[in-house]
């Protein structure tokens, strides 16, 4: 399996280079905001919580990301059978046990996460395991698995934090912009307030654009690596034919974290021009 664990550098420089493109996005709009406002600390502040936010999101992400969904670990004890699939599959694909997390929701579901093989987690939905057959549940987990020996969760994780950042930040500057509009709108530069709004509006399109270009051939990927980990590849294909069917709906999923699990998490709320940036 070591063979098709071939894109680690790739998705280091990927990861890197989103980080910097997030920070970038920040500082700019800590610039904006600092020259709407008449005041350098803000754009202080900026590259501060840019820069301590990108070390976070390295760092705690997974934590992060777990928490949004609500996942309980699961050990042998409570969960003895998933526990053993995930076991067997890591041995089997020369991959660490990763921490294994149940998510109280019915619709089926899962993903990974993770900044490196020696610390990822694999969290499944209460719904996936009454919808899926052994067999099924083994492909599905495969496929998680395959994320982290690629490396992908690294990339999808650090975005959740950076996305969501981003969108706070903006949310920020636009209820500062109402509350005090007309209080101090003697003190502001036309344009430069103009500009601000606009960057509010644009920045947190700029991080879903972020967000987006995670491309799908890494799902593909992490198919066929869960594919030649089980040498069943019906399996996958059986688990995404119930998932697909399915139309729950998930509680605890966000436009910060959608990206993250095997399937849509949204389903039946998707519709025209949204179906587009699926």
């Amino acid at each position: 399996m070591a063979t098709l664990y071939t894109q680690k550098d790739t998705n280091i420089r990927k990861t890197w280079a989103l980080v910097i493109l997030f920070m970038c996005i920040v500082i700019g709009f800590g610039w904006v905001l600092s020259s709407v406002y008449h005041s350098p600390n803000i754009l202080y502040i900026a590259v501060i919580v840019s820069t301590a936010m990108s070390i976070v999101s390295y760092w705690f992400s997974d934590k992060i990301v777990i928490a949004m969904s609500g996942g309980k670990e699961v050990t042998m004890q409570n969960y003895p059978e998933l526990y053993r699939i995930v076991e067997n599959l890591s041995i089997t694909a020369g991959l660490p046990m990763p921490k294994v997390y149940i998510v109280p929701e019915m619709a089926p579901n899962a993903f990974a996460t993770g900044r490196s093989p020696d610390h990822s987690a694999v969290a499944v939905t209460a719904g996936l395991l009454e919808v899926l057959d052994r067999s099924e549940l083994e492909g599905v987990l495969a496929h998680e698995l395959s994320h982290i020996g690629n490396r992908d969760m690294l990339l999808g994780t650090v975005i959740v934090v950076l996305v969501g950042f981003i969108s706070i930040l903006s949310d920020i500057f636009l209820r500062m912009g109402i509350s005090s509009r007309d209080r101090d709108e003697d003190r502001r530069d036309g344009l430069m307030m103009i500009l601000g709004i606009v960057f509010a509006i644009l920045a947190p399109i700029a991080a879903t654009l972020i967000q987006l270009a995670i491309s799908r051939k890494r799902e593909f990927l992490a198919d066929a690596s869960g594919a030649l980990l089980t040498r069943y590849p019906e399996g996958l294909a059986n688990a995404l034919l119930k998932i697909s069917g399915d139309k729950t709906e998930m509680k605890s999923a966000s436009n910060a974290t959608a990206h993250l699990w095997l399937a849509n998490p949204f389903k039946g709320s998707m519709k025209g021009m949204s179906k587009l940036f699926m």
